[in-house]
């Protein structure tokens, strides 16, 4: 199995290349779990699925009380809960299928009202994550939240490998130095850069050697492609819009290193 969490600043494009890389995974036969832990959940979208209607996983109060043993507000007078609820039939319970057979589940975010903060919702998730990272899938596909958030909260320990895309901008770069210093504390030290949207060779240039400061590889490089705007208004996937543009083909390409190394 591989577990990939795919992060940076927001909008940057993680969601659309979080979403593309599950579904090439998926054609060439693998049993792919893609985990929508971005607060705007807009994974299903780029996948070819209309979600706006499903209550993601952290906002089901009462199946969280249940698990945790708290009340369905998600607090708790004593402030003791189960740290490892029950959790191995989320996905079945849960499971959302979408094209070419990959499962999405809605997992949401909470907000803790502090890094140092554990709540009932929050130990429910990291339970989750945790279970979906010992099962039985060929890969997991993790669209985390914009920033770096998710990993003060401990989840990117139950992953193999954190993807920071980043684009041309010094605010996209500062994101990916936060992420990576955070990962190395928890531990992940496999961890690489996709710069996306790419207009031109000198901009390239620039971001390769800020992201070489900072000792994070280049996994790939994506270029500027319009077709994914237009897939976007449009209301369709990407993948569907415009399977040979050479924004899916640079997606393509690094799927193909990731299970080269």
């Amino acid at each position: 199995m591989v577990r990939i969490a795919i992060t940076g600043k927001g909008g940057v494009g993680k969601t659309t290349i979080a979403g593309v890389l599950s579904r090439l995974l998926a054609r060439e036969g693998k049993d792919v779990l893609a985990v929508d832990a971005d607060p705007d959940l807009n994974l299903g979208s780029i996948l070819g699925v209309e979600v706006t209607d499903v209550t993601p996983v952290a906002e089901k109060k009462e199946f969280i009380a249940e698990r945790t043993g708290t009340s369905a507000g998600g607090d708790t007078a004593s402030g003791v809960f189960k740290l490892n609820p029950k959790v191995d039939d989320v996905v079945e319970k849960f499971g959302i299928p979408t094209p070419d057979g990959v499962n999405l589940i809605l997992m949401g975010t909470v907000d803790e009202g502090g890094t140092g903060c554990m709540c009932p919702a929050s130990a429910f998730l990291r339970a989750l994550l945790r279970h979906l990272a010992r099962g039985e899938k060929d890969a997991i596909v993790l669209d985390m939240e914009a920033g770096i958030e998710h990993l003060g909260r401990g989840t990117a320990d139950s992953v193999d490998k954190i993807i920071i895309v980043v684009e041309p901008g010094q605010k996209s770069i500062n994101t990916a130095r936060r992420i990576k210093e955070l990962a190395s504390d928890i531990g992940v030290n496999d961890f690489a850069g996709v710069i996306n949207k790419v207009r031109d060779s000198e901009k390239e240039k620039v971001v390769r050697n800020k992201l070489k400061e900072l000792d994070i590889s280049v996994l790939g490089v994506l270029p500027y492609d319009e077709s994914f705007v237009d897939a976007d208004l449009e209301g369709n996937s990407p993948i569907e819009y415009s399977e040979k543009s050479k924004g899916i083909k640079s997606i393509e390409e690094v799927k193909n290193k990731i299970f080269r190394n």
